[in-house]
């Protein structure tokens, strides 16, 4: 059953570069694994260093034992305590519908 990773960063002040940079080179290579659906990073219009990843997987139990053990991920991995003011906040969601314009599909 596919899973979604709602997770929250709260930047440190002058790491937002570097965060973005890391966290390209894993979203990067996270297309290229059969089991990624999508993900999406958003920024918070009132607080540039807030972000929220939305990630999609085909299954929980590949992400724990397969995908966070990638090599990709490893600077990302060490490098988090020195980009972020606090822990991330992490919440899982199993989806049940999803929509696109009709104009993305053509």
């Amino acid at each position: 059953m596919p899973v979604t990773y709602v997770i929250r960063f709260d930047i440190l002040p002058g790491q937002r570069d570097r965060f973005i940079a890391l966290l390209n080179g894993v979203l990067d290579a996270m297309r290229h694994e059969p089991m990624f659906h999508q993900a999406v990073l958003h920024a918070d219009p009132e607080n540039e260093n807030h972000m929220m990843l939305y990630e999609t997987w085909e299954d929980h139990q590949d992400v724990l034992d397969v995908q966070l053990q990638r090599p990709y991920r490893e600077a990302w991995h060490a490098s988090l305590a020195d980009l972020l003011a606090g822990p991330r906040d992490i919440s899982i969601w199993h989806p049940i519908r999803s929509d696109c314009s009709a104009q993305s599909r053509s």
